[in-house]
């Protein structure tokens, strides 16, 4: 019954997106702020989808959820981390690698929305250039979305923290949004199996700026895999 119901949630969702992927294209002539209530769109409908599958979807400490420009650092363990964020921050704005915007639709609709692409090869150069587009970013109010792995990861194991985020932290002098998860127990990040369940997002306290860069980044580790840990079993 599982192995059914992700079948049809899976077809079900390549239906809808491809749907929503053509017929939002003329918003591509329009401001980016029309392309983000349709990815918002997008992402609801796929909330729903999910239902399907038995998977329904929580998000937690909603009084940490920024409104304003903000640094916001989520668990990454499948796709779903990226669009879900989506249908809760008022002005997401992912930091994606520059493969992903050669990917027909979701490249022309990331640039539209002004995403910010950073190529991982490019080291310090690139690392300079992440700071220049989020300070542009934040001077609209916007969510600066960073996952702090660089790249998803299998519950339960720590990944890698890359020093994008600590770069962000303090060049900008702002407050980190920690988000823990247990999305990837639900929706692997290989196969179409989704278990039924329960997935979590759940925003943090804030890490407060002017912290060095160690501590910072283990406070953000501890704080991120700790909490998702504790969502594991749901």
């Amino acid at each position: 019954m599982t192995a059914l119901r992700s079948l049809l949630f899976v077809a079900l969702f390549y239906v809808w997106s491809a749907v929503v992927a053509i017929s939002i294209t003329p918003l591509l002539l329009g401001p980016r702020i029309w392309v983000l209530k349709a990815l918002d769109f997008w992402a609801g409908g796929v909330i729903a989808l999910l239902r399907i599958a038995g998977i329904r979807v929580e998000v937690r400490g909603r009084e940490h959820i920024p409104t304003g420009a903000a640094l916001v650092a989520p668990k990454h363990q499948c796709m779903f981390d990226v669009f879900a964020q989506f249908t809760w921050l008022p002005d997401a704005c992912f930091v994606l690698k520059k493969e992903l915007m050669w990917i027909p639709f979701f490249g022309w609709y990331a640039q539209k929305a002004r995403m910010i692409v950073v190529d991982r090869e490019g080291h310090a150069a690139a690392l300079k250039k992440l700071v220049r587009d989020a300070k542009d970013r934040f001077a609209h109010d916007r969510q600066l979305i960073i996952f702090p792995e660089g790249t998803r990861g299998e519950p339960g194991v720590a990944g890698d923290y890359k020093p994008g985020i600590a770069a962000l932290y303090r060049e900008l002098d702002l407050p980190v949004h920690p988000v823990a998860t247990n999305s990837g127990v639900h929706w692997p990040r290989h196969g179409f199996l989704r278990k039924p369940g329960l997935i979590v997002f759940e925003y943090l306290e804030p890490i407060p700026p002017g912290l060095k860069r160690a501590e910072f980044m283990r406070i953000l580790e501890e704080r991120i895999e700790t909490a998702s840990n504790r969502l594991l079993d749901l």
